[in-house]
């Protein structure tokens, strides 16, 4: 119908919500960026992003004044988009502000500014936790108010955007160990350490990193110390993903699956942006 609008993105060619800046309920914070973060080139690297995103959702928390009454949550999926690289000895400038509510669980968007240009854009499916059952807790109804002045969609909902690839085609399937200083409070593997995988594929595959790229990463269920972690790796041409949505059809889309026996963990795609 002449002047109907395209279809907006979906699923791995979402686009993400603009910072709301000036916003007075945009978390605004600075912090250098060092030597334990950044690659042999200089580049800070998607599991210090993720460390990043984690730290100033903590910091956040404690000054909204929730630390003690919603203390624990996990993630369900981060989509960290690398559009500049952010270089050793820039200043970062890591801003985060909701994208998304229901009443168990938020989306939330991190946006990390170096001053020299570089740039990395996130978002993130977080889930309220009770610490007693381990499972999905209603949020308070004055923390959602809070949340909600920087969106208005109120209904979010969980649809995953990733499939699990199989042993039986991978291109690739290595073992990945688990370390003690891998496992968190929730007595699993950090969501931070499975940005060390994507990390690992991406020394092997520098060209990626010429271009701005965007890697998703979900998590089905957690990986414990002593579990024996493998990452099957599959390569999906362009022209054969239209399974990630249609706006991603002509470009080549990457995933690593997490897998332990035959159960999927999680799984991560990497696509140029």
């Amino acid at each position: 119908m002449a002047g109907t609008k395209p279809a907006a993105p979906t699923g791995l060619g979402k686009q993400m919500m603009p910072v709301p800046d000036p916003h007075p309920d945009v978390f605004d914070r600075q912090w250098p960026l060092r030597i334990a973060d950044i690659d042999r080139a200089g580049r800070l690297r998607f599991d210090a992003a993720a460390r990043h995103i984690q730290d100033i959702g903590s910091d956040q928390l404690r000054e909204m004044g929730y630390e003690e009454t919603h203390p624990l949550w996990i993630v369900r999926r981060t989509v960290i988009d690398l559009i500049r690289p952010i270089e050793f000895q820039d200043m970062l400038r890591v801003r985060r502000w909701c994208s998304g509510t229901s009443n168990r669980w938020c989306q939330m968007r991190v946006r990390i500014d170096g001053r020299k240009g570089g740039l990395m854009e996130s978002e993130a499916f977080w889930i309220h936790i009770n610490r007693e059952t381990q499972g999905p807790a209603r949020i308070s109804d004055d923390f959602l108010a809070g949340l909600a002045r920087t969106t208005s969609e109120d209904r979010l909902r969980w649809k995953a955007y990733l499939s699990a690839g199989s042993r039986d085609n991978a291109t690739e399937i290595h073992e990945y160990p688990v370390r003690v200083t891998d496992i968190d409070l929730f007595d699993h593997v950090n969501n931070s350490v499975y940005w060390g995988v994507v990390e690992d594929y991406l020394a092997g595959h520098p060209e990626l990193l010429e271009a701005p790229l965007r890697v998703a990463l979900e998590h089905d269920a957690p990986v414990a110390l002593g579990d024996k972690l493998e990452i099957l790796t599959h390569v999906h041409p362009a022209g054969s993903t239209d399974q990630f949505g249609p706006h991603l059809v002509d470009r080549t889309v990457t995933t690593l699956t997490y897998a332990v026996g035959d159960e999927v963990k999680a799984i991560a795609a990497l696509a140029p942006r």
